[in-house]
């Protein structure tokens, strides 16, 4: 199984775990406490995927074209020369 697919498979227990302690959120504050775990472990396994999905030399190039057309001046600008 590969890394995207093994992503996918958390992504989906995760959910599942959510769905299932979604129904205890009011009995105490350790369920709500690791319902928010589980949504920020979700959270982060999406970006992970997100990331794996993303070409490295097409968001370089992004990244170059955005600094290289940014027209507003940021207080750091001004130091790069002294």
């Amino acid at each position: 199984m590969n890394e995207k697919q093994q992503l996918k498979k958390q992504i989906q227990q995760k959910e599942l775990q959510i769905k299932k302690l979604s129904l205890h959120l009011n009995a105490s504050d350790v369920c709500n406490e690791l319902y928010n775990t589980l949504i920020l472990e979700k959270a982060i396994l999406k970006k992970e995927l997100e990331n794996l999905n993303k070409n490295p030399v097409i968001e370089s190039v992004k990244k170059g074209l955005k600094k290289a057309f940014r027209k507003e001046k940021l207080i750091c600008d001004y130091f790069k020369n002294g």
